[in-house]
């Protein structure tokens, strides 16, 4: 991931994209392999995932020796510079503290969800949530770019083309997160039906909660473009404490309130 982010500031994202992609059809075949032919159960799975891990790390580590400009890698010169260093720490600490409050908040909710008595609800609730992760990583997309484009633009000096990316950024993310969602809202029986073969009747209740989410997914997408901006101008606290302040803070004061009174209804959020 360190190697992929150094690529992608250059201006090379391609190049991620397919490591990412052979890594991911590696742990497919090797899923199978180690599963289906070597019977080993889960550990077959977590072996194909760190298999699968390195081959993604072998492969940005090579490219990365291979290149000829300011982005190459001198394995002799590997050693810890104390300003960079602090320089990584500090950029990185507060997004990594999000993520962690995000996971908790996450664990919270699906603990909430859990609560209700009957595995119809929680069988589609959870159903629904694996396909809002494939729409909100079209979404992270967005987030990423942003933060390199924003990035390169500040370290060249051209401020006057940071407004212009942004625009361009939220108009894209915007008409992406409108037609994946509806997307997913108009297909959602149907891709309901592949997580719930034997569970038909809790697609009614997936399609509760995709339809409550899915039709306002873009503005998830809004989000992390305005973060990723902020971000890629070098600071990463305000967006931090925005973001927990609104997404997990509401989210939770909702469990705890709304959510705690009105328990026996089928809306989950």
């Amino acid at each position: 991931n360190f190697g992929a982010a150094i690529l992608r500031a250059a201006g090379n994202s391609r190049s991620p994209f397919v490591y990412l992609a052979v890594s991911g059809v590696a742990n497919v075949v090797l899923n199978y392999i180690f599963v289906a032919f070597f019977h080993m159960g889960v550990a077959g799975v977590a072996t194909a995932t760190v298999v699968s891990q390195a081959i993604s790390a072998f492969l940005v580590l090579g490219n990365l020796l291979r290149l000829r400009d300011a982005c190459q890698l001198f394995p002799s010169r590997i050693r810890l510079y104390p300003r960079q260093s602090l320089d990584i720490f500090l950029t990185g600490l507060p997004a990594g503290l999000q993520s962690i409050i995000f996971a908790l908040s996450n664990t919270i909710i699906q603990s909430a969800v859990n609560s209700f008595d009957d595995t119809i609800t929680i069988a589609g609730n959870t159903a629904a949530g694996n396909l809002e992760g494939f729409v909100y990583t079209a979404m992270n997309a967005f987030h990423v770019s942003t933060v390199t484009i924003v990035g390169q633009n500040v370290g060249a000096g051209r401020y006057d083309r940071i407004h212009r990316v942004l625009f361009e950024s939220l108009l894209l993310v915007t008409g992406v997160g409108i037609a994946l969602g509806l997307l997913v809202y108009t297909f959602g029986p149907a891709l309901l039906s592949i997580y719930l073969p034997n569970e038909p009747e809790a697609i009614p209740a997936g399609m509760e909660r995709a339809t409550v989410v899915m039709l306002s997914y873009f503005l998830c997408g809004i989000m992390e473009t305005l973060v990723g901006a902020i971000r890629g101008m070098g600071s990463t606290v305000p967006p931090m404490i925005v973001s927990v302040a609104c997404v997990c803070g509401v989210r939770l004061g909702w469990i705890y309130t709304v959510f705690a009174s009105y328990r026996s209804m089928t809306v989950l959020f």
